[in-house]
């Protein structure tokens, strides 16, 4: 954002209009909550986000509402636009005190704005805190103050606000959680700066929405085939634990796989045989089996992993799907099967026999690494927290950078779930996730979102675009459901958002 002002002056915008601009905004927003006019504290802090506040604050007062304003700092330490809109106001400002805070209707948050990279401490940290215990509905100005604008995450103590005004785009802090809580509502205001700006500075970080993928979602045609649009395998659980596979391969198809076919041992496929109709099914006994079932060049998608078992088994299962030519993506046991920290003998050896005590340590997460750098066809890892943490390990940083460095690290592209789901790509492009409801937090869900991923990877949607579309796909249906939803709901749900205006556009006759 500091890049987009410079190029915006740069172009010819003047920094008091953008200033001005914002104030305004935020001044908006304020009389969208209070309504007729009434009691206004702006908070302002010694920057540029405290030049937004006094903007807001003069607004305000010409409509007609009672307005305080009080400072961190002195008038006199106030620089650069700032210091010219804080004349503009042209009234006495307090000085900003945690005893200062009571009284008024709303509280405008103008202290700091997402720039800040340090801990808020000593009075600062007093005003928030007296801010949040105040009862009054807040308003934050770009970011609430001492929220990490990059991480998402609160650097010390940091403003809860109700509603947030931001400027031109979002910051990851505004959707990674836990600062998407801590933000409240959310605004994303014009103030002018040019849109052009983007194409020098070149972000890699999108927030999730079909913009970014659904030119490449795939479309049927008037005179395509099933044969045409792709065909997804999936790898089934031992007997005892079929269903995870099974919500998978429904999710393929639903999204669109022209073919689908449920493989595992012959147990297993006795279980599924007896639920699946348009899931096809096929008896595999062993790993070069399953390798001889993939060779065929028509089966270009694998997911392996839902109800597999943790073990070295499944490890070896999942280096053979790897060493086969589709697009694999590799889910919930695929991804614990190469725990570093697994113990020897402590998991289950499961493949396509019987489940026994696993004698054999795991490979851990360098030969999966080193199997995924080996291959041309993509991958997706899709793990959830704990799965990340023990393949990965801690890589430090955001959930943002961590999905980064473990795609860079591991050459695939990772979905990293939860409520702010990241996808992130080898080539430093990553997709925050923000549509997801609380509901969709139930078992099985995982198994459809991996089964949505294969679907489209079928279709030879790119990877990285495919797991975008994917998680936003599940969400969307999670959300058109409503409470009360259960994994197998998904797949059902989905044609409903597929339908959506605009999201798969008039039927082609070519691509």
């Amino acid at each position: 954002m500091s890049e987009a002002d410079r190029l915006a002056i740069q172009q010819g915008c003047s920094g008091l209009d953008l200033m001005e601009a914002a104030g305004r905004a935020v001044a908006a927003e304020a009389m969208a909550m209070l309504g007729s006019p009434a009691r206004v504290f702006v908070a302002c802090g010694p920057g540029n986000n405290g030049g937004d506040g006094f903007v807001a604050a003069r607004v305000l007062r010409a409509a007609g509402y009672q307005v305080r304003v009080a400072l961190l700092g002195t008038l006199e330490a106030l620089r650069g636009d700032a210091a010219t809109m804080a004349a503009r106001w042209g009234e006495p400002c307090e000085a900003l005190s945690p005893a200062g805070v009571a009284g008024g209707d709303l509280i405008i948050d103008a202290l700091f704005g997402a720039g800040l990279s340090r801990p808020l401490a000593g009075l600062a940290a007093d005003i928030v805190a007296a801010i949040n215990a105040s009862g009054k509905s807040v308003l934050a100005v770009d970011i609430p103050s001492g929220l990490n604008g990059s991480t998402g995450s609160p650097e010390g103590p940091s403003i809860a606000a109700r509603r947030t005004v931001t400027f031109f785009r979002l910051k990851p802090g505004h959707v990674l959680l836990p600062g998407r809580a801590l933000c409240g509502k959310l605004t994303l205001a014009d103030i002018g700066i040019p849109a052009a700006t983007l194409e020098t500075i070149a972000p890699k970080t999108f927030l999730n929405r079909p913009q970014l993928w659904a030119a490449l979602l795939p479309r049927a045609r008037t005179e395509a085939h099933k044969y045409q649009r792709g065909h997804t395998v999936v790898v089934s659980g031992p007997a005892e634990s079929t269903g995870a596979a099974r919500l998978g391969a429904r999710a393929a198809l639903r999204v669109g796989s022209g073919l689908v076919t449920l493989v595992g041992s012959p147990a297993a496929t006795a279980i599924n045989a007896t639920h699946a109709t348009a899931v096809m099914v096929r008896a595999v006994s062993s790993d070069a089996d399953l390798s001889r079932f993939l060779g065929d060049e028509r089966r270009n998608a694998v997911l392996i992993g839902p109800g597999a078992g943790v073990g070295s088994a499944t490890a070896a299962s999942v280096l053979s799907v790897l060493a086969s030519p589709p697009a694999v993506v590799l889910d919930a046991d695929a991804l614990t099967s190469f725990a570093t920290t697994a113990g020897e003998g402590e998991v289950r050896a499961v493949g396509f026999g019987f489940v026994v005590r696993d004698p054999e340590p795991p490979p851990g997460a360098p030969a999966l690494f080193s199997a995924l750098k080996a291959r041309a066809a993509p991958v997706v890892l899709t793990p959830h927290a704990g799965e990340f943490q023990r393949l990965f390990g801690e890589l430090g940083g955001s959930k943002l950078e961590a999905a980064r460095k473990a795609a860079e690290l591991s050459g695939a592209v990772v979905l990293f779930k939860g409520a702010d789901t990241v996808v992130a790509a080898p080539d430093g492009r990553a997709a925050i996730n923000n549509n997801a409801p609380a509901w969709l937090a139930t078992a099985g869900s995982g198994d459809v979102l991996a089964g949505f991923v294969s679907g489209l990877l079928a279709q030879r949607m790119p990877a990285f675009e495919a797991a975008c579309a994917a998680v936003w796909l599940h969400g969307a249906a999670a959300e058109a459901f409503g409470p009360g939803l259960i994994a197998e709901d998904l797949p059902e749900t989905l044609p409903q958002v597929l339908a959506r205006p605009g999201l798969l556009g008039p039927l082609r006759t070519a691509d």
